[in-house]
């Protein structure tokens, strides 16, 4: 199928308002890195993707702000901004391959959602192109926007259902004077979560905190229950975390980008691969890496745990689980999201406004929008 590559926010809307008039169906993308991910894919009439939207529109590092269209490499992005020992810390899977708008829609974040939060925390400003064909700003450059409603918050985790992201602003962080990442092995899934509860009620609070069964920590070379703690400041507070840690063993750099990409590399190795995302509260992390015999990553500081199965006939959704990543062959068939919540009237409603036709994405979020 021939993928349209508006070259400018105005073409885009002007392609959707075409569509939609005609009644066609619409798939909308970027560079399409997480296909696997969420609900089906369903056939469509038109795609468009906003890869050619890549352009930097305002960049003032004093004021730790950016505005970057949607099809700008999330990498290159990155790169750009560490010039002036600035990031944007969101650190998602397929970072190499994943746009500014793809990270967005889906909501993309890895380890250091603990410190520096996920999307919503990150986001300032935002324009998108409606169906209607009108390009709608919200928020804007500034950190304490708060005039009104930021109705661009919903496009964050809407996977493209919604409307299409053309811009998107962020606020910024200053790159640590250091950083570090620590591994601590454990026998007994006990002694990890016990060290886990000491770390959370230190005073020195690390970037990110993540617990990995025995299973999860071969596939990454380690071994046993591994808890492994990111943390960042000057040489003085990486040697106080040193110190408080016990003289952990380092992980090296490049485990801690393996740490990153570890759903990536698992979908590349399985094509029968399907992942689960448990939320829970802290507490409840303990007994759901007990009773999980897969390969188990748990955001351990922030209760967002992740399980690995080979096949989505194995997949298990204990709690909030949601089927995050499935074989698109297969995903028809899959109850991705069985617990919406109680909000899920309101987000067929805000649907239905923007899309009553049900004409873009279908099926994206979970399959059930």
């Amino acid at each position: 199928m021939e993928i349209l590559n508006p070259q400018t926010p105005e073409e885009l809307a002007g392609l959707l308002a075409e569509s939609a008039s005609a009644g066609r169906t619409i798939r909308v993308g970027g560079q399409f890195t997480k296909n696997r991910m969420a609900g089906p894919i369903a056939p469509a009439d038109v795609t468009i993707s906003t890869a050619a939207l890549s352009s930097v529109l305002q960049y003032e590092p004093r004021d730790l702000t950016i505005s970057v269209q949607a099809g700008a490499s999330f990498a290159g992005l990155s790169a750009l901004l560490a010039e002036n020992n600035q990031m944007i810390p969101l650190d998602p899977p397929f970072f190499d391959q994943a746009t500014v708008g793809g990270v967005i829609a889906a909501n993309s974040s890895g380890p250091r959602r603990r410190l520096y939060g996920t999307a919503r925390d990150l986001v300032i400003g935002m324009e998108f192109a409606t169906l209607e064909g009108k390009l709608v700003k919200s928020g804007g450059m500034v950190v304490k926007n708060v005039a009104g409603l930021d109705i661009g918050k919903l496009m964050i985790g809407s996977f493209g259902t919604l409307a299409a992201i053309t811009t998107v602003n962020f606020k910024l962080t200053p790159i640590p004077e250091e950083s570090a990442a620590f591994v601590l092995n454990f026998r007994a899934l006990d002694d990890a979560m016990g060290r886990r509860d000491e770390i959370l009620q230190s005073v020195l609070q690390p970037a990110a905190l993540d617990l990995l069964n025995p299973k999860a920590a071969d596939i990454m070379g380690l071994h046993g229950w591994c808890l492994i703690v990111q943390v960042c400041g000057n040489a003085e507070v990486i040697s106080r975390y040193r110190r408080e840690l016990f003289n952990p063993d380092s992980l090296p750099h490049e485990s801690v980008l393996e740490l990153r990409e570890f759903t990536p590399k698992f979908l590349e190795v399985l094509p029968e691969g399907t992942v689960v995302r448990i939320s829970s509260t802290l507490a409840q992390v303990k007994p759901i890496m007990k009773n999980l015999d897969v390969p188990l990553i748990s955001r351990a500081g922030s209760g967002v745990t992740y399980a690995y199965f080979e096949s989505p006939a194995e997949a298990v959704l204990p709690g909030k689980g949601v089927i995050e990543f499935a074989p698109e062959s297969k995903k028809a068939a899959l109850d991705l999201w069985p617990e919406p919540g109680s909000d899920f009237a309101m987000m067929t409603k805000i649907k239905q406004m923007f899309d009553p036709r049900n004409l873009l994405n279908a099926g994206r979020l979970y399959g059930r929008i």
